[in-house]
C-alpha cells in the first residue's frame, strides 16, 4: 500500500511539474499518434517495408525492407502554430524487441533535419537501456536509462516525460525512474524543414528490429496518469492505430492491407490451454489429424482430414439404477462432460454420470418420481437441470435444479406443476429464456387433450413463469428450431384419447407469443428432430404406433422425413422410412458425412431389434449403413470426447444402457 501510495504521489507531482511551467503550444495538447501518422491513409497502398505481426497475442508493426521516406511525415504536419518542439511532452511507445547485441543501437523513431541530415531528436534502445537524444542550439545531449530491461522479446509500455532540466521513466505503470539533466530541455528546438521517421534514423543502420504498437506525443503533459493504472500494464494504452486493432483475418476494406505472420508455436498431444496469451498459436492433434489455432477462446480447425464413418463398435456397458427413458448430454465449463438418465424407478431415483478417464461414472443421485425426460439449459452464467417426472400424484410436479459450483452439486432450484410430464425444451428469443413442458395426460380424468405450458424467466424472480398455453393430444416431445429469422416449436402428439392418427403441429413466433404455422398428420408420435443439410431444412417425425377404435395395428409403420419448401413455405414429405415402434430420431455428424439413427423398441412380439444408422446420399435421401442391436431402445445421444465420437442409447425395459464408439477413417 505504501509503494502504490509512493508511486501515485510521484506521479502527481511530475504532472504538477510539468502543468506549472508555463509555455507557447505549437501543436494540439492532444495526444499525438506519431505512429498512425506515419502510415498510409484509407485508399492508399501500404508500404512494402512494414509488416504487421502478432506476437503473445497483441498486434505490432515491423520492418521488413530497406528504410524509405515511406513511413515518416514532415513535421509540420504537427507543429501547426509555431516550428518549435514543445518544452514539456511526455513520449509513449509499446514495443517488443529481441535480445540485443552489445554496441547495437536500435531507433525507435526520430526527428532528421531534412537538408542537412542531422538528428534533432531520437528515442533509442540497446542492450538493457533506453536512450534520449537531443541536439539543442551549441551541442548534443543524451540521457540514458540503464537496467530498464526492455529487450527481453516481450511487450513493454514505456513512458518517458520530459520537463525542465528532470526526465523520468516509467515501465510497465510500474515505480518511475527519475534523472536530472545538466541543461533543461531546450524551450526553442526549432523543427523546421525536418522529417518524423519512426524506427529508423532515415538509415538503413540503426533500423529497428522489433515490433511496434504505439508511438504518442503529448505535448505539455505526463501522459503516465492517463495510463496508469490498468490491468494490463505492458500493452498500456493511449493511442494505438486502428489497423493493430482490427481483425486481419477480416479487414474493413477501408484501409491498406499489410502482409500478415503470427509467431506460432505448434504444439502436440493434448489440447493445451486456448486464452489471449495463446491466440494465433497452433495445436496438431495428432489422433484426429488436424491442425487448430487458438482464437482466444476456443481452438479453430484450420486443417483437419475428413473423416468418415468404418464401424461401429461396443464401447461401454452402462448400468443405471433401473429403467431409462432419456439421457441428456452436456458440459460443465471446468468440469467436464456429464449424462443425466431419467430413470423409471422412484425409489432409486435418476443418476448424474461424469465422464472419467474414457467412460461415464456416477456422480451425483437426484430424487425423481418416473422420470421420463431431462434438459440441460443455462440463463445467464447459471446451469440448470429440469426433470419431466411423470408419477400421478397430486399434485404432480417436475423441478428445476440449479449447478452450485461451490458444492459441485446440482440443488433444487424450482418447481413447476405438470401433468404426466414426458418432455421439456428449453430455448431463448432476444435474449428471453422459455421452458415449454408436454404435458401427456391429466390424471385425474385421464384426459390427453390438455394445455402443455411455456413458461417464462423472470428476471426480477429470478424464477420462471407461465407466458403461453397451448392445447395439446397426449404431448410427447417438443423440439423448437430457428429458420433465419423465423421461431419455430414443433409438438408430437401421440394420442388424442381415441385414435394416434392425429395432427402434430408446428407453431411460429408471431408478435410476442407462438402461433399455429402448420399441422402435420402423424400416427403416434413421439419424437421431432430438426437438422440442416447443405443450406435445406429437414424436420423428422418418430412414428410409434397406430391405435383406433378398431383396435391396434402393427408396430412397424412409416416415420416421415420433411422438408422445409421455400416454394410453399410449409414443410412438405421428403421420405418415408420403415421403423419398428419408433421413439427417437438423432441427427449427427462425422467428417462431412450426415446421419440419422432411429431409435426402433417394439414390433409387437420383441422388444429386441435393430435400431438402424442412416447416412444421407444426397438424391437418394437417408441409406441404411448399420444395424445396431438393441433392447428396448428408447432414446440415442450423439457425443464427442478426446476420446473420440459416440453413440449412446437408453433402454426403458432394462437397467442396461449401452455406448458405442464410432469408428473412423
Amino acid at each position: 500500500m505504501l509503494a502504490c501510495c509512493s508511486l501515485l504521489l510521484t506521479w502527481l507531482l511530475i504532472a504538477t511539474r510539468v502543468q506549472s511551467h508555463n509555455w507557447r503550444p505549437c501543436t494540439d495538447l492532444l495526444p499525438l499518434d506519431l505512429l498512425a501518422r506515419a502510415l498510409p491513409r484509407p485508399g492508399q497502398a501500404p508500404p512494402t517495408q512494414v509488416q504487421m505481426v502478432q506476437s503473445r497475442g497483441s498486434r505490432g508493426l515491423r520492418l521488413a525492407g530497406a528504410v524509405t521516406r515511406g513511413l515518416s511525415f514532415p513535421a509540420s504536419q504537427i507543429f501547426t502554430n509555431c516550428d518549435y518542439f514543445p518544452a514539456e511532452f511526455s513520449l509513449v511507445a509499446t514495443i517488443k524487441i529481441p535480445r540485443l547485441r552489445q554496441k547495437r543501437n536500435e531507433y525507435i523513431f526520430s526527428v532528421v533535419e531534412e537538408r542537412s541530415d542531422s538528428l534533432l531528436l531520437g528515442l533509442r534502445v540497446s542492450e538493457n537501456s533506453l536512450h534520449f537524444l537531443s541536439t539543442p542550439p551549441g551541442g548534443r545531449g543524451r540521457l540514458s536509462f540503464k537496467d530498464v530491461g526492455l529487450d527481453d522479446n516481450r511487450w513493454h509500455t514505456v513512458v518517458l516525460a520530459i520537463s525542465g532540466q528532470y526526465a523520468t521513466l516509467t515501465v510497465d505503470c510500474g515505480l518511475p525512474l527519475e534523472l536530472q539533466q545538466v541543461q533543461s530541455f531546450p524551450s526553442a528546438l526549432s523543427t523546421r524543414g525536418s522529417r518524423f521517421f519512426i524506427g529508423s534514423r532515415r538509415r538503413w543502420r540503426g533500423r529497428f528490429s522489433g515490433l511496434l504498437r504505439q508511438l504518442v506525443l503529448l505535448p505539455g503533459s505526463d501522459a503516465t496518469p492517463r495510463l496508469c493504472p490498468t490491468c494490463d500494464p505492458s500493452l498500456a494504452e493511449l493511442s494505438v492505430p486502428p489497423v493493430l486493432k482490427s481483425t486481419p483475418f477480416q479487414p474493413d476494406h477501408q484501409g491498406p492491407v499489410y502482409p500478415y505472420e503470427a509467431e506460432a508455436r505448434v504444439t502436440l498431444g493434448n489440447p493445451p490451454p486456448c486464452s489471449m496469451l495463446e491466440q494465433g498459436q497452433l495445436w496438431f492433434d495428432a489422433e484426429r489429424k488436424g491442425l487448430f489455432i487458438c482464437d482466444r477462446l476456443t481452438w479453430r480447425t484450420l486443417l483437419q482430414t475428413e473423416q468418415r464413418l468404418d464401424y461401429v463398435d461396443d464401447y461401454q456397458d452402462l448400468y443405471t439404477s433401473s429403467e431409462t427413458f432419456d439421457v441428456e448430454l452436456f458440459s460443465i465449463p471446468s468440469e467436464g462432460l456429464f449424462m443425466a438418465a431419467a430413470n423409471r424407478d422412484s425409489l432409486s431415483g435418476s443418476g448424474v454420470y461424469k465422464w472419467r478417464n474414457g467412460s461415464f461414472q456416477l456422480f451425483q443421485n437426484i430424487s425423481t418420481q418416473e422420470a421420463r425426460a431431462w434438459k440441460h439449459f443455462t440463463v445467464d452464467d447459471k446451469i440448470f437441470l429440469v426433470v419431466a417426472n411423470s408419477r400421478e400424484a397430486e399434485p404432480e410436479l417436475s423441478v428445476i435444479y440449479r449447478w452450485n459450483r461451490r458444492r459441485r452439486r446440482f440443488l433444487r432450484y424450482q418447481t413447476l406443476e405438470t401433468h404426466g410430464a414426458l418432455d421439456w425444451e428449453a430455448f431463448q428469443i432476444h435474449n428471453h429464456s422459455f421452458l415449454v413442458v408436454a404435458n401427456h395426460r391429466r390424471a385425474r380424468d385421464s384426459n390427453h387433450n390438455i394445455h402443455s405450458v411455456i413458461y417464462r424467466w423472470n428476471p426480477d424472480t429470478k424464477l420462471f413463469e407461465v407466458n403461453q398455453t397451448l392445447s395439446t393430444s397426449g404431448a410427447y416431445d417438443w423440439e423448437f428450431f430457428t429458420v433465419g429469422p423465423y421461431h419455430f416449436l414443433a409438438v408430437a402428439n401421440t394420442f388424442d384419447g381415441q385414435s394416434t392418427t392425429i395432427s402434430s403441429t408446428v407453431y411460429v413466433w408471431l408478435d410476442g407469443g407462438f402461433q399455429t404455422f402448420q399441422d402435420i398428420l402423424t400416427v403416434g408420435a413421439t419424437d421431432w428432430e430438426t437438422f440442416q443439410i447443405d443450406g435445406r431444412f429437414f424436420l423428422a417425425v418418430a412414428n410409434s404406433q397406430k391405435v383406433s377404435d378398431g383396435g391396434l395395428s402393427p408396430y412397424s409403420i412409416n416415420s416421415t422425413v420433411y422438408e422445409l419448401s421455400a416454394l410453399t413455405q410449409t414443410f412438405i414429405r421428403f421420405q418415408d422410412i420403415l421403423t419398428h415402434s419408433a421413439v427417437d430420431w438423432e441427427f449427427f455428424t462425422i467428417g462431412d458425412e450426415k446421419f440419422l439413427v432411429v431409435a426402433n423398441s417394439y414390433d409387437g412380439s420383441s422388444y429386441s431389434l435393430n435400431s438402424v444408422v442412416y447416412r444421407w446420399q444426397g438424391y437418394e435421401g437417408f441409406v441404411s449403413v448399420h444395424s445396431l442391436p438393441t433392447f428396448g431402445c428408447r432414446d440415442w445421444e450423439h457425443f464427442s470426447t478426446d476420446e473420440g465420437s459416440f453413440l449412446i442409447y437408453s433402454s426403458a425395459t432394462t437397467r442396461l444402457s449401452k455406448v458405442f464408439k464410432l469408428k473412423t477413417y
